[in-house]
């Protein structure tokens, strides 16, 4: 099975990195695009999920006089699924908060290795992360957890935090590899 070359696309800043990327799916951009609207998806519906979960709550409350059996650990769980599918966003368009008082007087080679080090950092400690969650996650479905009220299993979230910050690791692990773009703002500084 062959694949359109990545250099059709024209990105070849990650050609020299992947052996992979001379295939079209394996290139930076369509890899970036699919993360982009799978996490973006996922977020977006349990965001609009809560906001429905609300709306429908505060009005039986105030109409009916009567809320949604559950709606704060369903608000709980969705919450959970924005913020862990958002996060592999944030990484990968740098969107964190950054101390970077100090990096006018550092010349760009000792930014260069800062990068490289906080993204390695990073990496390691969202993937050990992730580690400790899917096992969590698998402990959780042995000895079937759930939650108080609704009773929903919780190994699933669980699994699925420990499955988003191992990709949010890769992320980071990927970008402590690629060329620093001067120009690029990194984050929101402080």
């Amino acid at each position: 099975m062959s694949f359109p070359r990545a250099n059709a696309l024209g990105n070849e800043s990650i050609s020299g990195i992947c052996p992979l990327s001379k295939y079209r799916f394996f290139d930076g951009s369509t890899l970036k695009k699919l993360l982009e609207l799978l996490c973006g998806t996922i977020a977006g519906a349990a965001l609009f999920g809560i906001m429905l979960l609300t709306f429908f709550d505060v009005s039986g409350r105030k109409f009916l006089s009567h809320s949604i059996t559950g709606s704060l650990e369903l608000t709980e769980l969705l919450m959970v699924v924005v913020i862990f599918a958002a996060l592999p966003l944030v990484s990968l368009k740098g969107e964190h908060v950054v101390f970077d008082s100090l990096d006018a007087f550092l010349p760009a080679w000792v930014r260069k290795i800062q990068q490289a080090l906080i993204h390695i950092v990073s990496a390691a400690l969202l993937i050990g992360l992730a580690y400790l969650m899917w096992k969590t996650g698998g402990e959780f479905a042995i000895t079937g957890e759930t939650t108080a009220q609704l009773k929903i299993t919780k190994a699933p979230f669980i699994q699925g935090m420990g499955l988003l910050c191992g990709l949010t690791g890769l992320v980071h692990l990927i970008k402590a590899f690629l060329p620093i773009d001067e120009n690029a703002s990194e984050g929101g500084t402080v």
